[in-house]
């Protein structure tokens, strides 16, 4: 027999919708036979499934391991070797930038060369990193993530350094979803760029994703063609250095698509220096674009318990090769 305690990460959810989440290789009619013969119940009684669940609820799962697995699709003691694998990827990237830190949310600075979320089951990323930090805080454990994994939400290149949003809680990532979703977070990022900007400049295209080549191609005007999506880029020119002639720009991302500012401002003549893929200048020591993702602003009104964020900024450090090549 299992038993399932509800926390405050799988509360307000249906009793069926928790159900399929967390036997996900059982089909829906084999889930509602089995509350149908109390086979699961909740709070020791018959359930139908369409109960909402509350924070301290007791789901009892009358199944033997054998089967628990199966339909989990998860092997013996899963979980602590899933909270084994974080913990040894947190040690491996080591000790990082958290800008801000409450309970639902998190802020960290991801450096150039990690990725935000893995590509394939070997590679190691800041997803792991964060649920690593959190168990060797003991704000999670390995029991808890059974039923939730804290994660980003929202992606960087692996050469593109800067701010990450982490949700630690159910509620941080469906709010911070929704912000990321209605462009209410304003972004905004600092990079390097071959020849001299003097102006503030709103850039409109259209861009479309070659996945095969992991490269994209921007047009001016509306190809109307369905694999084009509209873009925005804004940027203002922070500071020219004369002897190298590079600007030093901050680069608001209106829209957030892949490769959006790398490609739009390689599309005006003015490439992020270090970005190969997208025509950058070679400098000496910078081996990937020069591209940190800077500065969050939060919207200025926000319900509870998000309203401690509302009107705030956050920054994140500059890599020190930005001196370095800035000097």
């Amino acid at each position: 027999m299992k038993e399932i305690i509800i926390g405050a990460n799988e509360a307000q959810k249906r009793l069926d919708s928790f159900l399929k989440s967390y036997l996900k290789e059982a089909s829906g009619g084999f889930i509602y036979k089995m509350l149908r013969k109390k086979n699961i119940t909740l709070n020791g009684k018959k359930a139908e499934g369409t109960e909402k669940l509350r924070s301290g609820d007791s789901i009892k799962i009358f199944f033997a391991d054998e089967t628990l697995d199966k339909f989990r699709g998860t092997g013996k003691d899963s979980a602590l070797a899933g909270a084994l694998e974080d913990r040894k990827v947190f040690e491996a990237i080591g000790s990082l930038q958290i800008v801000y830190e409450d309970d639902n949310i998190l802020l960290v600075n991801k450096p150039a060369g990690v990725l935000t979320q893995r590509a394939e089951k070997k590679d190691i990323s800041l997803n792991e990193w964060l649920i690593g930090y959190l168990l060797s805080t003991g704000e999670i454990s390995e029991k808890s993530l059974e039923t939730y994994r804290p994660s980003v939400c929202n992606r960087l290149d692996r050469n593109t350094s800067g701010l990450v949003i982490c949700a630690k809680s159910l509620a941080g990532a469906r709010k911070m979803t929704q912000l990321i979703k209605t462009r209410a977070v304003d972004k905004y990022y600092r990079t390097v760029v071959s020849g001299r900007l003097s102006e503030c400049v709103s850039l409109k295209g259209f861009l479309y994703k070659d996945e095969a080549k992991n490269k994209v191609y921007i047009k001016d005007k509306d190809p109307k063609d369905e694999r084009y999506s509209y873009i925005e880029t804004e940027y203002r020119p922070v500071s020219y250095i004369t002897d190298k002639d590079l600007t030093l720009l901050e680069v608001k991302l209106v829209t957030g698509k892949p490769h959006q500012i790398r490609a739009h401002l390689s599309s005006i003549g003015h490439p992020i220096i270090g970005d190969a893929k997208y025509g950058g200048k070679k400098v000496s020591g910078l081996k990937y674009q020069l591209l940190h993702s800077y500065r969050l602003v939060f919207p200025g009104v926000l319900e509870p318990p998000f309203d401690t964020l509302a009107g705030k900024e956050f920054t994140a450090d500059l890599p020190d090769i930005f001196e370095k090549i800035v000097k």
